[in-house]
């Protein structure tokens, strides 16, 4: 499910928050329906306050499943697959790296390093559920993909990949690791997440694990 293509210079979202609201009223839309139990998984930093509004609107758990872009030390912007913290791996199907497994250890240990910052979190499963995973935007979904082959070792009812935007060509490729795909916009040419948002600013550690801390609150 998305939206038609826009403008690579469209703006879509006011913030995060925006986003926020107009993904949880599409995926409360599509669960309303169904008989089931939901659990909602964030890909922090970005997507954790995306996800407390998704949990929100469906009133279920939130917790947080950390995935990191594997990279060349010479060009860390560019993704050619991704680690979880417990050690599923992904790999891009182009890519060439000879100290592979190196380039992997260094994405798992920072991965481990972010998910051990998050103290307080949920003691919950996905097994028999729908789970959500939800980030704020797909770049290339190694990340996310990657979070969703180790969620499916949990035997998750169904999983759904949710995200207010995403590059039109990964869409049906993100139906490889996911049940449902839930994407607000598809726009081509994508070039980043960040041109789809009026204010997109880096989000905090602190700000994060804040946020997942509320939900647990409630």
């Amino acid at each position: 499910m998305f939206s038609p293509r826009l403008s690579p210079d469209a703006i879509l979202f006011n913030d995060r928050t925006d986003a926020a609201q107009q993904l949880a009223q599409i995926v409360l839309k599509e669960a309303q329906s169904l008989d089931a139990s939901f659990v909602v998984y964030a890909l922090p930093r970005g997507g954790v306050g995306i996800g407390v509004a998704i949990a929100e609107a469906l009133d279920c758990p939130l917790d947080i499943l950390v995935a990191k872009k594997i990279t060349r030390l010479q060009d860390p912007e560019l993704a050619i697959g991704a680690v979880t913290a417990d050690g599923h791996i992904l790999r891009a199907s182009n890519s060439r790296l000879l100290d592979w497994q190196e380039a992997v250890e260094r994405a798992q240990t920072k991965a481990k390093e972010q998910l051990e910052q998050f103290h307080d979190r949920p003691n919950v499963t996905a097994t028999g559920k729908i789970a959500l995973l939800v980030d704020d935007g797909i770049a290339t979904g190694m990340t996310i993909s990657v979070a969703a082959k180790a969620l499916r070792e949990q035997q998750p009812q169904e999983i759904w990949i949710c995200a207010p935007v995403a590059p039109a060509v990964l869409v049906k490729r993100l139906y490889d690791y996911g049940d449902r795909v839930l994407v607000l916009a598809a726009p081509e040419p994508f070039l980043s997440v960040s041109r789809f948002y009026r204010s997109f600013p880096q989000v905090e550690m602190e700000s994060a694990i804040a946020d997942l801390k509320k939900t647990l609150q409630n």
